[in-house]
């Protein structure tokens, strides 16, 4: 009689510990998963699809805008964000019943209940009961953290709440400057909140190629977007049904919400992973190899919770690339290094490979193509919103480094041009690719001329 009652225990039924469950009973072995919430976990739920749908939401008012241009007499729209947010937790449902139906095909066991670890191989239930597992998954994932040392910070709410506000609010602040407050100032403000974006930083998503940056903080003032930079939230406090923000320089901000997304922690409080040997690094992720295996050889570890690259495509693949290495038979290593991703903002950004600053710093000599243009739709809407594409070369070896683009549809493209970059694609290869005309993305294999910076002369 075997000593364990499955081969698979998953703590956590989201992205990447649904891919592993599946993938690994595909291959024969018995497993388990716990989820105290509900399954999907946080892309499903309260993250990425969600926060997708209100982007959609959030653009209709430039459509309406720009239909006149092209004929189109249109009544004055309203928009209702009860019925929005009752739509958008009827697709969440279907979504996560079609989860749930995905392992029940695949004959995983599913247990509504959090969980925890008592040893290498015993899980402890909610409900007491203790069930021991051949090898122990982690895949918990993240969530927000707000700075506790502010106070008043109480008042605020997080990317968790925002989901479920009574009424759109008539002015927000978001504090933050990375993709979460990025995304929900581009979604409130079409909406047609009042919106303050307050970053500490001089320029919006740290990282990002500069240009990009510092596009994406002028089209947001275009917007009517107020971006207070440099700045931090001292306190907030009560003033009738407002909140009031007390900011660095002294100066108060009057909102209806306050919204932190300054930053988001792996789940690991209170899971028991010291009782297994196993430490957690100073903001509370996992450490793995590249495996996925923790120091404790039995239990294993995907997602945002070993905080590697907090993106569900990437939990995703270190969940399959776990069933692989585990239960297939086929060691398998997740790349981290050249990742696609997108940014949900309006106007829209997506982006691979190195920013020109990072790729000075480690090839030296980098060619720089980029092209800054009006797409074609706005010559008809008179809008003012500019499309900026840039790629990034070793002089060297003319590879592409990186691809930077801003506009419509740059998340979609990114996502075709991510196959190339990742195949070791070269400027060449751009070149010699035939444009699709009329597109905005044409002009990625149409560029020719590096971008030459005009400096002063010296003088002397």
């Amino acid at each position: 009689m075997s000593a364990f009652d499955v081969d698979l225990f998953v703590i956590g039924g989201g992205s990447g510990g649904v891919r592993a469950a599946r993938i690994a009973a595909g291959y024969g072995a018995t497993v388990m998963v716990a989820e105290e919430f509900r399954v999907g976990g946080t892309c499903v739920i309260r993250g990425c699809v969600p926060k997708k749908l209100l982007v959609y939401a959030s653009r209709f008012p430039d459509e309406f805008a720009d239909s006149g241009g092209f004929g189109w007499t249109v009544p004055e729209p309203r928009f209702d964000w009860t019925a929005l947010i009752a739509n958008k937790d009827r697709e969440i449902a279907r979504l996560e019943s079609v989860y749930r139906r995905n392992l029940d095909a695949a004959g995983v066991k599913i247990l509504d209940t959090r969980a925890e670890i008592e040893d290498d191989h015993t899980i402890r239930l909610g409900d007491g009961r203790a069930l021991r597992a051949r090898f122990i998954l982690v895949a918990v994932g993240g969530g927000p953290s707000l700075e506790p040392r502010i106070p008043g910070t109480e008042l605020g709410i997080t990317s968790n709440e925002v989901f479920d506000l009574q009424s759109l609010p008539e002015r927000i602040l978001i504090v933050g400057g990375g993709y979460i407050a990025v995304e929900f100032a581009g979604i409130f403000a079409g909406l047609g909140s009042h919106v303050t974006l307050l970053h500490r930083g001089d320029k919006l998503l740290r990282g990002f190629d500069d240009e990009i940056r510092d596009g994406l903080g002028e089209a947001y003032a275009k917007r009517g977007i107020d971006l207070k930079l440099g700045l931090t939230v001292d306190r907030l406090s009560r003033r009738g049904n407002r909140i009031v923000a007390t900011l660095s320089d002294g100066s108060e901000i009057v909102v209806d919400q306050a919204l932190g997304a300054t930053g988001r922690r792996p789940n690991t409080r209170g899971l028991g992973l010291e009782r297994a040997g196993i430490t957690v690094d100073v903001v509370g992720a996992i450490p793995v190899d590249g495996y996925s295996q923790t120091v404790t050889p039995s239990i294993y570890a995907v997602g945002d919770v070993t905080n590697r690259a907090a993106l569900t495509p990437i939990a995703i693949r270190e969940g399959h690339a776990f069933a692989d290495t585990v239960f297939g038979g086929r060691p398998t290593m997740v790349d981290h290094n050249l990742i696609p991703t997108a940014v949900f903002s309006t106007p829209e950004i997506g982006v691979i490979g190195m920013s020109e600053a990072a790729a000075r710093s480690a090839y030296g000599d980098v060619r720089i193509y980029k092209a800054g243009f009006r797409a074609m739709k706005a010559t008809l809407s008179g809008r003012d919103e500019r499309v900026l594409m840039k790629l990034v070369v070793d002089d060297a070896s003319d590879r592409m480094l990186g691809v930077h683009i801003m506009g419509s549809a740059a998340g979609e493209m990114i996502q075709t041009v991510g196959i190339a970059i990742t195949m070791g694609a070269t400027k060449a290869d751009f070149d010699r690719t035939v444009a699709v005309h009329p597109t905005a993305a044409e002009e990625l294999v149409t560029l020719r001329t590096p971008f030459v910076e005009k400096r002063p002369l010296a003088v002397g």
